[in-house]
Parts: structure tokens; sequence; C-alpha cells
């Protein structure tokens, strides 16, 4: 798609002119009077900012100890401090900032390697004659491109030589090592690729358009990157579901949007028909129709419910693609998450922290021509690529994976469902702690978020889901309709061979006004096993058995004002309480979840979730129907 354009209809390159110069006043002088603002006082937070070194052992603290969060969280200090600086520098115009932008390009300057130890082949120390090109070394280039471009002739006043050492760390650092040497991330045709391979082609792009005259160069960048940008969409199907998550979307269908832009304002768009194409649609549409309410978002694997949000790029990328729903969705969520969302203070992208301060004026106006948010809720959707079931009504959302164990960032979650009710969580997916060594390693399904026996999930005679592509859901069925919409599916093919389970059967039901029904049935091999229902919830579940003549195991949850559920089939084993001490996963919960546990005492075993305005009336009523 991408390379054939390249080949057939690039002819003449420019280089990358986003915003007029600084010294063009009328234009930053007329930007969002409260970006501005929030720039400005972002930006004096580091005047005299004193950029920590990571010293050597720091970096070995990650082959060593398994550690990567104290090296990071420097560097991205350091990196979130430059683009404060910039931005301030370029709001005011009066070289308050210079100072403290020098010291800061000078010290990503110094760096010996600008990859995160955990990037780095397994080697303990960064080797600064081969220079690797990892998400972030390829985000600093984009970040001191971005910086020259906005400030080359403020700083060239300074010394002529802090534009000269950019363009040659860039040299040595990024077009060298991009055109010569052969990254995993780049593709091969073969391997299936990640956020990675567009996330960093993007910042490479950023880093030559930006800065680099070099025409017959910049021209063998584009062409290796437009080749990335294929094998990255191999990866997706038609549909555009992201199934490494809401989370993740930021740097994969976003980092596709920016790619496309950059390379239709340097080829006179010659790239742009692309956006008219099916699959770049439903990629750009995902992120809206993942997203439950607020900040929260649907998640699976190792994705966060706390998604953030995009604002400028998804907005942009709804209007490139004609959208409107889908640009209204990025205008509310940027107004709802104002005064953050101006800045972007968390995000290392220079540039896109630039186009949020572009864009900032058009999404409040947008967003204000647009407030009646029942325009652009969310349709049910059924993504096949992934196996992701998304289905709602006005106070339920609800998502089931019916997909497989071999994802990107997969978890062993085959089969496993999300509840929300009023955009707070019932039934959820616990997410990832901070990463470490193990998390992308032989061990990673020893943590405890990777295992199916923490989502909701069963484990059966003893055993939880593989991972593995091949482990996966089997004669998936699913029904989108106005009353009512379902999804059903054979589980066993997720797990190990060695179970006893010929079929298990999950039926999952969203009945809209009423409530979620989810039905397990199994089927033995020869001799039966015992099977345990895991649920996990953010509110504590308070049981109560209901006794019945026919003595079946019936019990009620009440989860506050989360509202009530039913179990029947199943015994009681107890309701575990699950602390929550990793910062990572105190962004999206509180400081404890809870695990419960049933003993299936049949072959077949309900839950009902009912969506009553008062769960304790409907909990009451329950018991007196099974007392009649």
């Amino acid at each position: 798609m991408f390379a054939e354009i390249e080949e057939k209809q690039v002819r003449k390159i420019i280089c990358l002119r986003p915003v007029p110069p600084v010294s063009d006043r009328a234009f930053w002088d007329g930007l969002d009077e409260a970006w501005k603002t929030a720039s400005l006082a972002l930006g004096e937070q580091y005047l005299g900012y004193r950029y920590p070194n990571n010293l050597a052992t720091d970096f070995m603290r990650f082959v060593r100890t398994g550690n990567r969060e104290i090296f990071e969280a420097r560097l991205f200090a350091n990196r979130h401090a430059l683009n404060a600086l910039v931005l301030a520098e370029c709001v005011e115009n009066k070289g308050r900032f210079l100072d403290d932008i020098v010291n800061g390009i000078f010290s990503a300057c110094e760096e010996s390697g600008w990859q995160l130890p955990a990037h780095n082949n397994g080697l303990p120390l960064p080797d600064a004659g081969e220079p690797v090109l990892d998400l972030f070394a390829c985000e600093t280039g984009a970040i001191l491109a971005t910086a020259l471009f906005l400030l080359e002739d403020e700083l060239d006043q300074i010394s002529p030589v802090i534009g000269r050492r950019i363009r040659d760390e860039l040299e040595r650092r990024i077009y060298r090592p991009y055109l010569e040497r052969h990254f995993w991330w780049m593709g091969n045709g073969k391997d299936r690729m990640n956020n990675w391979t567009i996330w960093c082609t993007q910042n490479v792009l950023l880093s030559a358009f930006l800065v680099s005259s070099d025409k017959a160069r910049n021209r063998r960048i584009l062409k290796k990157a437009c080749q990335s940008i294929d094998h990255f969409l191999d990866a997706y199907g038609e549909d555009g579901c992201c199934d490494e998550g809401a989370q993740y979307y930021r740097h994969a269908g976003l980092c596709l949007f920016q790619t496309m832009e950059v390379l239709n304002a340097v080829t006179d768009n010659a790239f742009a028909p692309l956006y008219r194409e099916k699959k770049i649609k439903n990629i750009a549409s995902y992120f809206f129709h993942v997203h439950v309410q607020g900040s929260r978002f649907i998640n699976f694997s190792d994705c966060s419910p706390i998604a953030g949000s995009a604002g400028a790029r998804d907005f942009l990328f709804g209007e490139r693609t004609e959208n409107a729903a889908m640009m209204a969705f990025a205008a509310r969520s940027f107004v709802e998450s104002l005064p953050e969302s101006l800045t972007l203070p968390k995000e290392n992208s220079l540039y896109d922290r630039l186009q949020q301060g572009v864009c900032a004026a058009r999404m409040k106006e947008y967003d204000r021509g647009n407030g009646n948010r029942a325009r652009f809720s969310p349709p049910d959707i059924y993504y096949e690529s992934t196996g992701l079931f998304v289905a709602r009504d006005e106070r339920i959302c609800l998502a089931v994976k019916a997909g497989g164990n071999g994802d990107s960032h997969n978890h062993n979650d085959t089969g496993s469902f999300i509840l929300y009710q009023d955009g707070k969580p019932v039934f959820v997916d616990v997410g990832v702690e901070t990463y470490t060594k193990q998390t992308f390693s032989p061990q990673r399904y020893e943590l405890w978020t990777m295992q199916s026996q923490y989502h909701n999930l069963p484990t059966i005679d003893g055993m939880m889901q593989k991972d593995g592509a091949s482990y996966c859901a089997k004669d998936v069925v699913c029904r989108l309709g106005e009353e009512v919409c379902s999804i059903q599916m054979d589980l066993s093919g997720a797990y190990p061979d060695g179970c006893k389970a010929k079929a298990f059967l999950r039926i999952v039901c969203l009945q809209k006004q009423k409530g979620v029904t989810v039905k397990d049935r199994v089927i033995w091999k020869k001799e039966k096993g015992a099977v345990i229902w895991n649920l996990m919830t953010e509110e504590k579940p308070v049981p109560a058995q209901i006794e019945n003549r026919q003595g079946d195991d019936k019990w009620t949850f009440s989860l506050g004002d989360r509202g009530t559920f039913w179990v029947e089939g199943a015994a009681l084993l107890g309701v575990e309480e699950i602390p929550i001490k990793d910062p990572r996963l105190r962004t999206a919960w509180k400081e404890k979840l809870y695990r419960i546990r049933l003993l299936w005492k049949a072959d077949e075993a309900q839950m009902q979730f009912d969506e009553a305005d008062d769960a304790e009336d409907l909990a009451l009523e329950k018991r007196r129907a099974l007392h009649k």
C-alpha cells in the first residue's frame, strides 16, 4: 500500500514545516490563550532544572536486578523538562528559557545511549559505537529535531555549535543506523509487527524531515519507512482492531496517523487517498469504539483501563477519515480532561505536545458545537480479527474477548469479560504491573496478572489457560441486536492438552435495560474434573446464600453501589482480598481488588447481573420468589 505509492507516485520530497518560525509572532500569539498560559507556567517549573544523570550502574541495574523504573524515571523526567522549556520559549520568545534548553540538549547529546536498558539486547551497558534504535532512542531524536526546528535561529545566536551538535548526533545515532542496519521492528514481511514499528518509524521521519536537507538520504529514509508501515498494517485485520488495547493505540493507530501526516506534508499529499481506505478508517475509529466513560476504556492484556485523552491526534485522525462522531468524542475528551490535556505534561513527544497547542482552540470550538453526548455514543461492535465483542445500553458497557492467547502484550484471558455500569467497574481486567525484566521474559506467565485464574475465567481440573496463538476460542458466534447482544464460544482450546474438558461452552448475553447473563457448560472427555469460577471485582463483594427447596447452590453478591449479581450451580469457596501496591496498577485501581472463587457443583453454572436501580430490593425479590 504505502511502498507502492512511494515507488509509483512520489517524485519530489520537501522538508517538513508544520508551523511558522518562532519569529512569526502573529501565529504564536494567536494560539489558544489557556494553552499559552499553561505552557508558560509549566516551563517556569523547570527554570534552573538540574538534569539528573543516569550512572553506568543505573543502566546495569536492569540486567542485575530486573528493575527498569529508576533509570526510566530520570530519563523521562529530563525529556519532559526539555519539552516544557522549548514550548514555553516559543510562547514567550524572550530568551528566558534558552539556557535551560541548551542544558537539556547537551544533557541528551552526552548520554552514551538513547535506548532503554531493557531494549539493549541483553547487554549491561550501551555501546556508543553501535547505537540501538529502540522506541526512546527514536523519540529522543525526534525531540531534538523538533527543538532545533522551532528554535534554530535563537540557538544559533548563542552558538552555532548547538545546532551542529544536534545534527551530528542525529547523523550518528538515527540516520546512519536506520539506513545501514536492520532492527526487528522494521519488519521483514514474515514476523508480526506491533506498535514499535510505527512508533519508531514516525520518530525517524520527524528526525529526518524536520532538520535534514539531504534529499537523497531523506528519499532513502522515506522508502524504507513505507516498507515498515506496510509490515505494520499487515498485523491488522480489515476491521482495524488494535489487539494491544486502547492504551497502546496511542502509539499504534495514532502514530500511524502522525506518520501519514508527515508523509503527506513532504510529498504534496501523495498518500492522502489512503485515508479513504476501509482499514485506515477502522483503525482510526477503534479508540472511540472501546471508550467506556470519562478516562476509562475497555482493557485486555497489558492495557490499562485508564488510557488517557488522545486530544489533537485523535481529533485530526477523525477529521482526515471523515468521522464526525470520532471528532466530537476527541474534542469532548480534550475538554473534560482540562487543564492537563492542554500541555500533556506526561507525554514524551515534543511534536505531539506542539500539535496539541496548535489544535486546542479548534477542539474547544468543535466541542461547543457538539454538546449532546448521545450524538456520539459508540456502537455495539464485534471485531472478528481479535474476537473483541463490545455491547452497551444506557447504563451498561460489556466487553468479551473471544480471540486467543497470542496477542501482542498477551495475557491468558480468552473468554474473559469486563462489565461497567454507569461508568463504574463491576467485573474488571486488572491490567499489568510496572514493567520489569520478568514482564517480557520466558517467566512472563508466572506473574499473577497474566494468569487466567486472575481473570473472569474458570480453572478447569486445576489447569489455567496456556499462552500462544494456538490456544484460542473455537466456534465463536456473535449476535448484535437492538434488544439483545450475545456472544458464545468454546473455551476448551485455550487450555492445555491434558485438560479433561472436551468442550467448555460460554455464552455471554446483554439483554438491554435488563442485565447481563453468563452461562457456562462443560462437556467432559471421559471422567469429570473440578471447575473453579474466578471473578474479579473492584468493589468488595458481600455474599449471601439463597436457601430454596431444591437444595441448589445459589448465591447473591452485593457490590455496594455497583449493583447485585447472583450465581447458581456453584458453591462459594471464598472471597480473596488482593492488595494493590504496584504504582502502575494504582493509577487505575483502589488499594484493593477482590477475587471471588466458586466451585461448580454440576456441569452447568450461571451468573446473572441485573440492571436495576435498587440492587438490594431486587435481591430481596429473588429470595422471596425462591421461597414461594
